[in-house]
């Protein structure tokens, strides 16, 4: 038996007649997979801008971060052992220090309102870039109190790596001319260690104060350059060089190069007295320098008749570690290199020195 089809009518609608459709219904009737896609397009376009304006925002989070590290302006609290004063060459000797105390009171009163400025280093470590006072009042109060809670970190401006060590020097050396009382000998001993360190091109001292104190006028410069030789010289053996007027210091400078074995004489006085004040090492430096009569009997008072140059030699070694710097004279043998030779162990340490001591005799 057959199965008969069944047939529709459809109207279509002639050309010009009019078209209407229901109401809420679409002129151009799509399907739900083409209305789904549209959707999915919108949404996908509006997710992009979203996440490019999300973007946006990173991009310049990112840029005004690196902008203010490289400021100093991003601080935070870092612990003291975490914080290495090695990458730039300080005065390092146990001399007297009587505004440390004022700071360390100042501290414990009020807080430290101007923290200190610190470089990252390897392995979760600092360098320390400014504040060296700073510090060393911090490691005094936790010394003082054991409060680890309190004193055990101190607030420092992080600044991005990379600033030339020239840069470094110039900013530490122009922080401490702030000091209205910072000394002539301060100032030399500065030049010094500049002219020291291995990671410095210059090894000239006279030429690092030009360098290093730009700011500072002629004058300035050239009676700094006067006191190298007097710190050089005497250094090692005074306990108050930041106390030295500049009078007395440009008229002993020139006494220690007009009389052979003047320096020789003032270590002698003064070696093993520990206890002597202030009054009294400028008392011997004054009788040295002619401005007093009482000079010791048998000390060399009479300038000679030609001044005798400086005695010193300095040369740089390559090494592993970077280039090492030398410098030899009267009484002394300095040896500069990037490491910490705390960490050889003392015999090996005493045998090298005491071969090298062999080969020059």
């Amino acid at each position: 038996m057959s199965r008969k089809r069944r047939m529709f009518d459809i109207d279509i609608p002639e050309e010009g007649e009019d078209q209407t459709f229901p109401a809420g219904k679409a002129e151009s009737r799509r399907g739900p997979m083409a209305a789904a896609i549209n959707e999915t397009a919108a949404s996908s376009r509006e997710r992009a801008e979203v996440e490019a304006r999300i973007r946006a925002e990173n991009d310049a989070l990112a840029q005004e971060h690196v902008r203010l590290k490289r400021a100093g302006l991003i601080t935070d609290l870092i612990p003291l052992e975490a914080i290495d004063t090695q990458k730039l060459i300080r005065d390092r000797r146990p001399v007297a220090d009587f505004d440390l105390a004022e700071l360390v009171a100042s501290i414990r009163e009020i807080g430290l309102s101007n923290p200190i400025r610190v470089e990252p280093a390897a392995d979760g470590r600092y360098e320390l870039i400014q504040g060296y006072r700073r510090l060393s009042a911090y490691r005094q109060l936790l010394e003082e109190t054991g409060d680890v809670q309190t004193w055990g970190k101190i607030p420092a401006g992080i600044s991005a790596r990379g600033d030339a060590l020239d840069s470094l020097y110039r900013r530490m050396v122009d922080e401490n001319l702030v000091r209205k009382d910072i000394s002539f000998a301060e100032m030399a001993q500065l030049a010094l260690h500049y002219a020291m360190d291995p990671l410095t091109a210059e090894t000239d001292p006279d030429r690092a104060v030009a360098l290093l104190f730009k700011s500072a006028g002629y004058q300035k410069r050239s009676y700094i350059r006067n006191f190298i030789p007097l710190v050089e010289r005497l250094g090692d053996t005074l306990i108050y060089p930041q106390e030295i007027p500049r009078a007395l210091g440009l008229s002993l400078a020139q006494r220690l190069a007009e009389v052979p074995g003047l320096a020789a004489a003032i270590k002698a006085e003064l070696k093993d007295w520990d206890t002597r004040s202030i009054t009294d090492e400028l008392a011997v430096l004054r009788r040295y320098a002619g401005q007093e009569a009482d000079v010791p009997e048998g000390a060399p008072v009479k300038p000679s008749p030609q001044p005798t140059a400086k005695a010193k030699t300095t040369f740089q070694l390559q090494r592993p570690q970077g280039s090492a710097k030398c410098t030899a004279a009267n009484g002394r043998l300095e040896i500069r290199l990037s490491r910490d030779f705390s960490t050889v162990d003392r015999r090996k340490l005493e045998a090298a020195v005491a071969a090298m001591l062999d080969q020059i005799e």
